[in-house]
């Protein structure tokens, strides 16, 4: 059984194809371009029984680790396995520049953070997994409570700042984002949008919103309405929102779907929006992006992190990755590149189209009162969303 229920993988279509290299020669994934993602009305993820949605997902991934096991059996030297939920073509860019400096090959096995997680879970010990990379720090919280991480060394941790790692020193702080709105301005303007997140769940905002409940990146931002409001008004909001938005997919569904006029305002990530700008243009781009003021949580500032395995047997070698995954170079990567995050070592400077985080003045909150995504899983579930 699945441990982390009620959160589906985030799935897109064989569209566009990028190449990333892996320890075997290249490793293939697919992202459907933003501007073409789905603008249809998505039913909510759970249909029958909840045990059967978790039988069948629990079954595709104790075949993912089946099959990985079997690629790990007859082990390569100098090689370490990556479970990676970051994006494919930014992992692969790191992983490529990280081969090349040490001379130590990743095989790597991507997909949803919480999937990942999930396997890990079942495993236990027996994971094939040396290191985990996720985009947001509760499935990180969930694999520290469950003791299946190894504590990192101080001169990892003290790369990037103390607030953002692993409280007990198990993880360490990669990237960061920003929960934000796409709006469309042909449909509203910038003065009416709304103050605060809670806003949102109110009859006012009915036919208006677009989300993606179950889209992963949407749980921790659940996770912090609780810890900020408690469970009782996150539940009022979360129904308030299903009875206001039309549910997509997923983020880039969303956004995708806020810039064709199809909605008039959507929660996602910031970087979903840059990532449309880049792919359209300026000129071609009908949306823009709005920032909830004064810290409210909204702007939730979302950690992606990266852990070593407690079980590994190549740990030496996993803790050299996660050190270049904090060093000048990976984070140099980062912020070079088009998935628009903000690079956790604060010498490095974002990417230039990004607002100073000073200036998003997102709201910060301390890992450990964030959580694990279990509390939002079931409150979406409550609230019928999942």
């Amino acid at each position: 059984m699945a441990v982390i229920t009620g959160i589906p993988a985030k799935r897109t279509a064989a569209v566009r194809p990028v190449v990333g290299p892996t320890a075997g020669g290249v490793q293939r994934s697919w992202r459907t371009p933003i501007s073409l993602r789905s603008a249809h009305r998505r039913p909510a993820y759970v249909s029958g029984s909840l045990a059967c949605s978790i039988a069948v997902a629990a079954a595709a991934i104790a075949l993912s680790a089946s099959t990985l096991a079997a690629c790990g059996s007859s082990e390569a030297p100098n090689t370490i396995t990556l479970y990676n939920g970051q994006h494919p073509e930014l992992t692969g860019a790191i992983v490529s520049a990280f081969e090349k400096s040490t001379g130590i090959q990743v095989r790597v096995h991507t997909d949803d953070g919480v999937i990942l997680a999930d396997e890990i879970l079942q495993a236990g010990s027996a994971t094939p997994a040396d290191v985990y990379l996720t985009e947001n720090s509760p499935e990180l919280m969930l694999l520290q409570q469950r003791q299946l991480l190894s504590t990192l060394p101080r001169s990892i941790l003290d790369q990037v700042p103390q607030s953002e790692n692993s409280p007990t020193g198990d993880w360490v702080a990669v990237a960061l984002r920003v929960s934000a709105l796409a709006y469309n301005p042909s449909l509203i303007a910038e003065r009416d949008l709304p103050a605060h997140l809670l806003d949102l769940g109110k009859p006012a905002w009915k036919g208006k919103l677009a989300i993606a409940p179950t889209d992963s990146d949407f749980v921790p931002l659940v996770g912090a309405v609780i810890a900020t409001y408690g469970k009782s008004i996150a539940l009022r909001w979360l129904r308030g929102l299903k009875a206001n938005a039309a549910l997509y997919q997923d983020d880039e569904a969303v956004v995708a779907a806020v810039d064709r006029g199809q909605a008039t305002v959507g929660i996602v990530n910031q970087y979903y929006w840059y990532r449309l700008r880049l792919e359209q243009g300026a000129t071609h781009t009908h949306s823009r992006l709005y920032y909830f003021p004064d810290h409210d949580i909204g702007g939730i500032e979302n950690i992606s992190g990266a852990a070593v395995l407690a079980s590994s047997r190549h740990k030496a070698l996993a803790r050299k990755f996660v050190a270049f995954l904090v060093s000048p170079q990976a984070q140099g990567i980062l912020a070079a590149g088009d998935d628009y995050e903000y690079p956790a070592l604060s010498s490095v400077a974002p990417n230039p189209a990004l607002p100073p985080l000073s200036q998003v003045k997102p709201a910060v909150l301390d890992v450990v009162r964030l959580g694990n995504d279990l509390p939002a899983a079931s409150l979406l579930q409550a609230a019928g969303l999942t």
